[in-house]
């Protein structure tokens, strides 16, 4: 059986993007989606299990 295709692994610039599009309320499976990452990681960084220093990204320039 083959193995299924891994997540991209979630680096600080993808956490700016994920945390400005959870500031705009932004679902957050919709967001693991955009990024082709599990929903889990999306929660890690919104109760900031990962990546807690990194800010928001301004501006609001999405992926």
């Amino acid at each position: 059986m083959p193995h299924s295709k891994r997540s991209p692994r979630v680096t600080a610039d993808m956490a700016a993007k994920i945390k400005q599009l959870l500031a705009e309320k932004m679902m957050q499976h919709d967001i693991a989606a955009k990024f082709g990452i599990n929903p889990g990681r999306v929660s890690e960084i919104k109760t900031g299990q990962r990546f807690r220093e990194v800010r928001p990204e301004i501006g609001g320039a999405h992926a």
